[in-house]
C-alpha cells in the first residue's frame, strides 16, 4: 500500500481528523510548510503530545476564510 492510499479510507474520502501527512496530501503543501504555519498559529490544528492533528471541517472553513482565521 502506498502512502497516498493510506491517507484516505477505503471509500476514498478524507478522514475527519488528519495527520500532518494526510493534510499535506489534502492541501498539496509540503509538511515543512504546514509545520511552520501550525507552529505560528496561522493554521488551525491541535498538538497531541508530539504530533499535530487537524480537523477536516476546521481546515475547510479556514480555506474559505471562515471564522477561525484567514488562510
Amino acid at each position: 500500500m502506498t502512502s497516498r492510499n493510506r491517507d484516505y479510507n477505503s471509500a476514498g474520502s478524507v478522514p475527519d481528523v488528519m495527520t500532518i501527512e494526510q493534510l499535506s496530501s489534502y492541501l498539496q503543501l509540503s509538511r515543512s510548510t504546514l509545520y511552520k504555519l501550525a507552529q505560528e498559529g496561522k493554521l488551525p490544528g491541535q498538538k497531541v503530545g508530539k504530533h499535530w492533528r487537524f480537523s477536516k471541517q476546521v481546515i475547510d472553513e479556514w480555506l474559505r476564510g471562515g471564522e477561525r482565521g484567514e488562510p
